[in-house]
């Protein structure tokens, strides 16, 4: 009879551990989600500011060709044309403004690239891990 009663206590004890071990999962999975969102924004922070950066460039690219083309382009002609023709000093000056608004233009680009694609691939790639780690750890 005592092994009766020690039989009939093993089943309620062991679905007491196995809601313990649903609560504990559950309680796991939760900061689990909320560590990855936290890492996922501020992924996202950091790729906002590298896009910025690099429309920053590109729009000072664009203003430096027009300051550049007003001011500095009609001082150049006037001085080039002491010694060429107008329309030498014209083709000189165009040439170099473009030079700089071009590598300005580059520089622009490879900092906006480097924040695309606008997603938190860290992040994706913890839970990806975790949910290889659950899986693994499901089938033992």
């Amino acid at each position: 009879m005592v092994a009766n009663s020690s039989v009939s206590h093993r089943p309620a004890d062991t679905q007491s551990s196995v809601g313990v071990l649903v609560q504990q999962a559950s309680a796991q999975m939760s900061e689990l989600v909320r560590q990855e969102m936290r890492l996922a924004r501020a992924e996202m922070a950091q790729k906002g500011k590298k896009a910025g950066l690099g429309g920053g460039m590109f729009g000072g690219a664009g203003l430096l060709s027009v300051i550049a083309l007003q001011a500095l382009g009609a001082a150049a002609i006037a001085a080039l044309t002491l010694v060429l023709p107008l329309w030498a000093s014209c083709l000189i000056v165009a040439g170099a403004l473009l030079a700089v608004a071009g590598v300005m233009a580059l520089v622009g680009r490879r900092e906006f690239h480097r924040a695309v694609p606008p997603t938190p691939q860290g992040a994706i790639d913890g839970v990806r891990a975790d949910v290889e780690e659950i899986k693994e750890r499901a089938h033992r």
